[in-house]
Order: C-alpha cells, then structure tokens, then sequence
C-alpha cells in the first residue's frame, strides 16, 4: 500500500525521515555546538581539522538527539557509520566491528564511528572489550545513555572518552522542528496545514522529545488526510482536537505561562490544604498529562507542606522533600508515583500554618522596627573583653536544670512576653501546644500548669 501524499514512505517513520544530516540542521543543543566544540570538530570535513579519534559519551534524556548527533557526525565527516544496540549486541559483535575498523583504517584510510546506544545496558565485560578499540583510535565511539555514566559507565572507558550532557528541548526547538517537518519534502511537504492550538498541543505532548513531537505530528497528519478524504476533497488541516484524539488523549486546555497554569495549581494547592486527596489527584493529573515540568509541580508539593501541614504533621515537609528528590533521580513518567504519593499524605494530613503565620509576624516586627538589644546574658562571651562588657554574665546553661529547661529571657526587652508561634489543637500540634505552655511557663518565670 502506499503512503498518503506527504507523508513518504510508510515504512520509514517521519521521526527518522527527517533525522538532520548535518549538525547545524540539529535542534537544540547549543551548548554542544558552538565553532570548535568537540563535536562540530569531530563533524570537520577537513581531515587536517579534524581530531583523529576523540570518543564521547552522551548522556541525556530520550528525544534530545543523541542518534542524531551521531549520524549527521558521521555523515558530514565522511566516517564510516556502524550502530550497535546495547539490548541487542554482545562481545562478538564488539569485536567484529573493531577489527572491520582496524582494517579499514589501515587498508582504505576509512575511520569509523561506532554508535553504541543505551551503553549502560553493557554489562562490564562487554565495555571491557570497547576499550582496546578506543584507545588505539581504531573506533571514534559515540555512546549514548539516559542514565548517569558515573554509575553505569566503566572508570577507564569513562576517562578515555568526553562526557557530553544533552538537556530537553525547549519548546521553541520543538515548535522548530514540528514547523519544519510540514514543509519540508523530507517530511510532509506542505501535505497538511497545522492550526496554532495544535502545533502548542503537539510541542506540549511532546515534553522536550523530539521523536514524541514528529511521531505525534505524523499521526495527527494522517488523521487530517483521512477526514479530507472522507470530507470529498476539503483541505487537510491538524486541528488540535485531532492532535487529541490522534493520540488518544483529551485534549488540555493547559498553558504553561497563561491563566490555566495558574488556576490549575491553584486549585491544586487548595485542594491540598482543603484535604481532599481526590481533587489533588485529579489536578495532579491535569498538569502531568499538560507536559508541567514535574519539578515546578515538586516544589510546590514542598511549599504545601510547610505552609499548611507544618507542626500538625512534621513528617509531611520529609516526605514532600523525598518526593521531589525520587522525581529527579528517576525522572518521568515513574516520577508521577512518588508525587501522588505525597500528594495523598498532604491531603490526608492534620493541618496547621502556626509555623509560618509565626515567622510571618516576627517578620513583620523586625520590618518596623520592633527589635531591641539582644539580652545580655545571650551575647557572645568568646572573644577578649566580652566578659568586661558584661556578655554572658546570668546565662543559665539548661542543661544543668532538673528538667533541662531554666527561667531565662531570650527575646529583647520590647518583645517580652511576645507569641509567634500558637501551635493548634490539630494532629501533632496538640501535644506541641501541651508542652509548650510548660515551656514557656518555665523560661518566663510563671508556674506551669498542672
């Protein structure tokens, strides 16, 4: 069968049609491009420029361009390209390519490049046998991995090659090469017309892979050429509607920098402080499936936590904290897991904002002046002549008292007898608020209640 008009082979993916051949075709990674960064080095056309064997390492994210990266740098140098799939490939086939290599180089002058996708899946034995290649320069490699090749990588393999790291794309790279993909007569070739809303939509699914954004394109595109035909002849136009339906999903009216990301996470953290866990799950949801950068969604989480959990529940803020530090270290989509997690324990959880209505108002004092000398008893009596001013002089150490606790006044002269903290009757807090009146029973000189 062959494929629509525009869309070109239907064999061949519109991801990998419209793969670049030359470096200053990739979108993104600037960082990584600029004249005479090792990789536009590698990519030299000119032999006298070009380093001989420098092997590197790329390590980022899927989508972000590492196949890319190494096909245009082969194809633009004129290197002979071998790819190897770390799930696939084994010790033998390691082997044959370096001595195919080997032999090339020293028969027809031809330098290859190997290109050793998801290296951390090798076991030690298999990068073992890459190292006698590298470092005789029969191979230039170029390994790809999306986890960290500190712990994944082997010291020497790691020391003889650079380490490259590759970031998402931004969404103006990807709307780039969605835009190009359309016309280009690698790609669609002008075959259908893309709508604003779905071009956003398509940038937004996406979440900085550029595989996603071109697969999704395609499909939607598809889609648009079937109801042109089914609509006798109606100009083929990607709505975002059909981006939605294209990938099943319904389609987000979600915009990262507009109302909707606002009122989202608004009604997200209300629903948090309103403990209601089913509401808090349902925005979560909302903003994951929106493509919302997992770690503005973390942070927030952590604010929550201390602003409206706080005392009444101390382990809410830890958990907040590990949920957001699981997100970086495993990424997405697992990362959903650990967030909903602490999203459902901050829901459920005793509610208490004594802490910060506390430093808030302390705040405020210090803002108009209400401050005062710190008493002398409390001032530093380190340093020579500090004694003869009289610091330290009355301090009570509690450590010598009964209870560990002694009558001492600690805030200045104008603040005595002020509270900023007024714990709750809520979850953990009932039992601060217990034991802080016989605190501050004992440090105000006032008999504690029985």
């Amino acid at each position: 069968m062959d494929a629509a008009p525009g869309l070109g082979s239907a064999a061949v993916p519109l991801a990998v049609r419209m793969r670049p051949t030359r470096l200053d075709e990739v979108a993104g990674q600037r960082h990584l491009l600029a004249p005479g960064s090792p990789l536009v080095s590698l990519a030299s056309e000119d032999p006298a420029h070009a380093p001989s064997a420098v092997s590197v390492i790329l390590w980022g994210p899927p989508g972000t361009g590492k196949t890319t990266l190494a096909q245009a740098i082969a194809r633009q140098s004129g290197r002979r390209f071998v790819e190897l799939s770390a799930i696939t490939a084994g010790v033998k086939d390691v082997r044959e390519v370096m001595e195919r290599a080997l032999a090339d180089r020293d028969l027809y002058g031809t330098s290859t490049v190997l290109f050793l996708d998801e290296i951390h899946r090798f076991t030690k034995a298999q990068q073992d046998a890459l190292l006698p290649g590298v470092e005789n320069g029969w191979v230039i490699l170029i390994a790809a991995t999306t986890e960290n090749p500190s712990f994944s990588v082997i010291a020497p393999l790691l020391s003889r090659s650079l380490l490259l790291t590759l970031e998402a794309l931004s969404d103006d790279d990807l709307r780039m090469l969605v835009e190009r993909a359309v016309v280009d007569r690698r790609g669609l070739a002008g075959a259908v017309a893309v709508e604003p809303a779905a071009l956003d939509a398509i940038v937004r699914l996406a979440s900085g892979d550029a595989r996603r954004a071109l697969t999704v394109l395609e499909a939607a595109a598809q889609s648009a050429l079937a109801s042109r035909d089914a609509e006798a002849g109606a100009d083929p136009v990607v709505t975002a509607e059909i981006v939605a339906a294209a990938v099943d999903r319904a389609l987000l009216r979600y915009d990262k920098q507009g109302d909707e990301h606002y009122d989202v996470i608004s009604a997200f953290i209300k629903s948090i402080r309103g403990s209601d866990p089913d509401a808090a799950l349902h925005y979560l949801a909302r903003m994951i499936e929106a493509g919302e950068d997992p770690r503005f969604i973390a942070r927030r989480v952590i604010i929550s936590a201390a602003e409206d959990i706080g005392m009444a529940d101390p382990q809410a803020l830890p958990i907040a904290v590990a949920a957001a530090q699981a997100v970086q270290l495993i990424g997405m989509p697992e990362g959903r897991i650990p967030l909903a997690e602490a999203v459902v324990y901050l829901a459920t959880a005793p509610k208490s904002n004594a802490a910060y209505v506390g430093i808030d108002a302390a705040i405020a004092d210090v803002r108009t002046g209400r401050l005062g000398r710190v008493p002398k008893p409390l001032r530093d009596a380190h340093y020579p002549g500090a004694k003869r001013l009289g610091h330290g002089k009355g301090y009570v150490y509690p450590h010598d008292e009964a209870v560990g606790v002694a009558e001492q006044q600690y805030l200045p002269d104008p603040l005595v007898g002020t509270e900023y903290y007024r714990p709750t009757e809520r979850g953990h807090e009932r039992e601060i608020a217990a034991r802080l009146a016989k605190l501050r029973a004992i440090t105000r000189g006032r008999t504690p209640e029985k």
